[in-house]
């Protein structure tokens, strides 16, 4: 079973995508609101991937996935940002993210985006 870490400052966020990952089988080891949390996580958890919203509380998501990567380089995100984001979610690509999703997002969208990431295919 793939393990996965949601970091989002939104609970309702967190809920939705926890509620739709577990739903389709995955587990989720953790949940993050802020950076200096999904860093904790991150190490603590070591998960399969990692889903990060570009905007929290205490930094960006860009800092964090610059920090995740740092210590864990092969560690697979997916960022989580709203539309008209496109400049940050193109700066986590070029930070080693490995796809995207932009709010609103369906659960399809969802699945099929972790689903790829995990298996190592391309996305979009």
């Amino acid at each position: 079973m793939k393990r996965i870490l949601i970091v989002d400052d939104s609970f309702y966020m967190r809920t939705m995508l926890k509620n739709m990952l577990t739903d389709a089988g995955y587990e989720i080891v953790g949940e993050a609101p802020n950076g200096q949390t999904a860093l904790e996580l991150a190490r603590e958890t070591k998960p399969d991937l990692i889903t990060l919203d570009v905007i929290l509380p205490d930094n960006t998501g860009l800092e964090v996935l610059k920090g995740i990567r740092a210590e864990q380089p092969e560690q697979k995100v997916i960022i989580v940002s709203a539309v008209g984001q496109e400049v940050i979610v193109n700066e986590a690509m070029e930070y080693g993210a490995k796809s995207y999703i932009v709010k609103p997002f369906s659960e399809e969208n969802v699945l099929e985006v972790v689903s790829k990431v995990l298996a190592g295919e391309p996305t979009k």
